[in-house]
C-alpha cells in the first residue's frame, strides 16, 4: 500500500477525528479510503446514468410494458429455493 500525506486545516482535521470516533473507523486513513471509494462509486454511477440518458429508449414504458414483465415472471420456471 502506498502512503500519501495530506494537509488539512484544523477544522477539517477535527471533523475527520470526530467521524473516526463516531462512525467506528479505526484510523483517519480508513475513513478517507472509504470516502474515496464512495466517490469512485458515485463517478461510476454518474457515467452509467449519462450513458443511459444518451441512448434512445427501445420501447415505451407504460402499463403494457410492466404487464409483459409480470407475465414473463409468471411463466419463468420456479427455482428449487422457491418451494
Amino acid at each position: 500500500m502506498s502512503t500519501m500525506n495530506i494537509s488539512l486545516p484544523e477544522s477539517l482535521k477535527s471533523f475527520v477525528d470526530e467521524q473516526v470516533g463516531e462512525r467506528g473507523y479505526s484510523t483517519s486513513s480508513e475513513y478517507v479510503r472509504e470516502l474515496i471509494r464512495k466517490d469512485q462509486d458515485r463517478q461510476r454511477l454518474r457515467g452509467v446514468l449519462l450513458a443511459g440518458a444518451a441512448t434512445a429508449p427501445a420501447a415505451p414504458v407504460d402499463s403494457a410494458y410492466f404487464e409483459g414483465l409480470r407475465e414473463r415472471v409468471r411463466r419463468a420456471p420456479k427455482s428449487a429455493s422457491q418451494g
